[in-house]
């Protein structure tokens, strides 16, 4: 990886796959390593579902990620949040900064623009991989959209933005508790573009440093302080 910025350490990877376009993939991610994808190739959005791994009951809750942070728009030291106000997944890097989390995910409606084919969508690789974990319709909520970017006008309209990820552009998340990642490599459904064209994405899971108390994100405002608490006394119960 000597080519990538923030190259990682052979000996701390613990997994490294690539995930062809349209293709879906899931993965426990262990408290404190760290899941980097890349988009070798550059991408027109990779939809993101997150679980509790141990109580999947609990799941990534788009809508107090946004409120808690006051942006609906993620970045570098940002935070997935829970529907129980703990968190799933830190920021700890990303080169290129679009992620939203209104857009939603693709389906065979939205699919329908690119004619007839087999062209994967999000909502149908969500089920087949939830399916697999013992999980199923009812688990799929609102999900993450990594490397694309939407426009809001003032009136509440979602809009493409002509946003990506470009070549080699990538997003690292530090797991703060044992999380199922469920990615769908379909274009984003508000993209407007007629030709499908998923490029492959790669998924590393490697030892990343642990956090520390003084860490930025965990002490970067009274919001993240409290998800951090709410998450570390939910993690000394399981011990």
């Amino acid at each position: 990886m000597s080519t990538e910025p923030h190259s990682i350490n052979p000996a701390l990877v613990a997994w490294d796959e690539v995930i062809p376009g349209g293709a879906y993939w899931s993965r426990v991610i262990k408290h404190g390593t760290t899941l980097r994808l890349i988009a070798p190739e550059g991408s027109r959005g990779v939809a993101l579902l997150c679980h509790n791994a141990d109580n999947a009951i609990e799941r990534y809750n788009a809508a107090d990620t946004a409120k808690i942070q006051f942006n609906a728009f993620l970045k570098k030291g940002m935070l997935l949040y829970s529907d129980m106000g703990r968190v799933l997944f830190s920021i700890t890097e990303d080169t290129a900064g679009l992620n939203d989390t209104l857009g939603g995910c693709s389906n065979l409606t939205t699919n329908a623009k690119y004619g007839d084919g087999d062209y994967k969508n999000s909502r149908d690789n969500f089920l087949l991989a939830l399916i697999k974990r013992n999980l199923g319709k009812k688990d799929i909520m609102p999900n993450l959209n990594l490397f694309t970017r939407i426009a809001v006008d003032p009136d509440g309209n979602l809009s493409w933005a002509e946003k990506t990820a470009q070549p080699g552009d990538f997003i690292d998340l530090r797991a703060e508790m044992n999380v199922l990642a469920v990615l769908s490599n379909c274009p984003h459904p508000l993209d407007p573009s007629s030709t499908y064209d998923a490029k492959p994405i790669r998924a590393i899971v490697w030892n990343a440093p642990a956090s520390t108390a003084d860490d930025p994100i965990r002490t970067g405002n009274p919001e993240a302080v409290r998800g951090f608490q709410n998450t570390d006394a939910y993690l000394g119960q399981l011990v």
